[in-house]
């Protein structure tokens, strides 16, 4: 029997998550990554919203508009729309993945075995490990380092082992706790950036921003803007694997975008516009930002960018073990997460570490390497998606024998080739742009494009049988 062929007969048993934990907040979520028992399913959609806008009411955020005319070379409408345009698509796309986790009860790494296989999904899944669990952990620990720094005076690495501390004990407790604290630090962050905006905006100005970037900086602008609000895709699930199977799917969908689009363009938008305003040439990324608000205010901002940082990396850490997990390592410990995200925490700091001297430079880097992966993996999963609409696929999540090759053989594909032909960072210039400079950085949508027709081949070319397969509980 090929991993293809219909096992409906022979239904899979389902990995559930062990112990109690049900709706209580501090208490530490026991388990691994294993499917979410319906008796310990709750919550509500309308939660989504403020775990999703909290995470993004932080620097991070902000130096995605910034280096929208800073670095890409765009006027503020061109900054503007290309910043609306890509994070629209990245909160269209979150919203779609989040709308699947009560049917499947299981983290967003856990359900792209249906596509890429029980081995294959290694390729994501540790991709996202990471990129979650160090990569964003280190882009957002070295933002809080130096608004805390800023703010209090402490020097820079005491500050960053306070932040990561913190961030590590949110993640360490789990689920309930992650979603608590997105709910009750939101009311702050949202005052912060509102008072925020009000002494940014009337100050900007578009002669401060005179553009020269053309086509290409619009589209580079578009690819970090697609980054940013897609990195958070991969996680998408972690967060709605709790709802009742009767939740409904479009409040979940819903409310999951809006969190991701309204909190990250609104942050973008006001980064782009501070841009424009002339800041100290020696000032740090979050002191020039500040620098441009009454004392009292900016020291409101400073601690809301620490928080901020913090409510993003509660999230990193969690859904980088989650990642973790999902590529089938077995542990065989009631806390085996909270072991997990412990250790990914230390790491994060050492690499944080690194991140202090040149922020800027690596930032920019970062956010156009998450969408080079993001979009082919995106590509396929939605593909399969599609292509086995109509059929029971729930058991494919436990399936070990479950190893199609197109999954991986199609983002791996796409990857190679748009990476190769059309990346356009520092680190790496592709033939096309440096023979055409115009034409930017469109890595992340010829690799989605290409994931998605190549899948679509493979997946026909593999198929033996019947897609069903059929989750069984003990």
């Amino acid at each position: 029997m090929t991993s293809t062929e219909s096992t409906s007969g022979t239904p899979i048993l389902a990995e559930v998550r062990e112990g109690s934990y049900g709706a209580k907040v501090v208490a530490i979520e026991p388990g691994g990554a294993g499917f979410i028992p319906l008796a310990e399913r709750h919550g509500n959609p309308l939660s989504l919203f403020w775990t999703w806008t909290s995470p993004n009411l932080e620097f991070a955020t902000i130096f995605v508009g910034v280096i929208s005319v800073a670095f890409f070379g765009q006027t503020l409408p061109q900054a503007i729309a290309a910043l609306v345009l890509g994070t629209a698509l990245g909160a269209l796309t979150h919203g779609i993945l989040s709308a699947r986790g009560p049917q499947f009860g299981v983290p967003q790494m856990i359900a792209s075995r249906i596509a890429f296989g029980y081995r294959g999904n290694v390729l994501p899944a540790g991709l996202n490990a990471v990129v979650a669990g160090i990569g964003w952990f280190a882009v957002n620990s070295v933002s809080g380092t130096f608004a805390l720094n800023s703010l209090t005076g402490l020097p820079k690495v005491p500050s960053l082992v306070l932040i990561v501390l913190v961030q590590i004990a949110i993640a360490f407790l789990g689920h309930n706790f992650v979603h608590g604290f997105e709910k009750y630090v939101f009311p702050l962050l949202a005052l912060a950036f509102v008072l925020a905006a009000v002494f940014i905006l009337p100050k900007a100005s578009t002669s401060g921003a005179p553009g020269g970037g053309g086509i290409g900086g619009f589209l580079i602008t578009l690819g970090a803007a697609f980054g940013y609000a897609a990195g958070w895709n991969p996680y998408a699930t972690d967060y709605t694997r709790y709802f009742s199977p009767q939740t409904s799917k479009r409040a979940i969908g819903l409310y999951a975008g809006l969190g991701i689009f309204v909190s990250c363009t609104a942050l973008e938008i006001i980064g782009a516009a501070s841009a424009t305003i002339a800041a100290p040439k020696d000032a740090s990324p979050t002191d020039a930002f500040t620098g441009h608000m009454p004392s009292l205010v900016a020291s409101l901002v400073l601690l809301a960018i620490v928080i901020g940082a913090i409510s993003a990396n509660a999230i990193n850490v969690y859904s980088g073990t989650m990642s973790f997990l999902a590529l089938g390592v077995r542990l065989r410990l009631s806390r085996a997460r909270a072991i997990v995200a412990a250790v990914f925490g230390v790491v994060g700091l050492l690499v944080a570490l690194g991140g202090l001297q040149d922020a800027g430079q690596k930032y920019e880097n970062f956010l156009l390497v998450i969408s080079y992966w993001v979009g082919p993996w995106l590509g396929v999963y939605l593909a399969d998606q599609v292509l086995r609409r109509g059929h029971r696929v729930d058991g494919f999540l436990f399936d070990t024998r479950h190893n199609p090759w197109a999954g991986f053989a199609a983002m791996g594909l796409a990857m190679v080739v748009s990476i190769g032909l059309f990346s356009n960072q520092s680190q790496y210039l592709a033939p096309l742009p440096k023979a055409y400079p115009g034409l930017g950085d469109v890595t992340f949508e010829v690799g989605f494009v290409l994931a998605v027709v190549l899948y679509a081949l493979f997946f026909r070319l593999q198929r033996s049988g019947p897609t069903d397969e059929v989750l069984a509980l003990p």
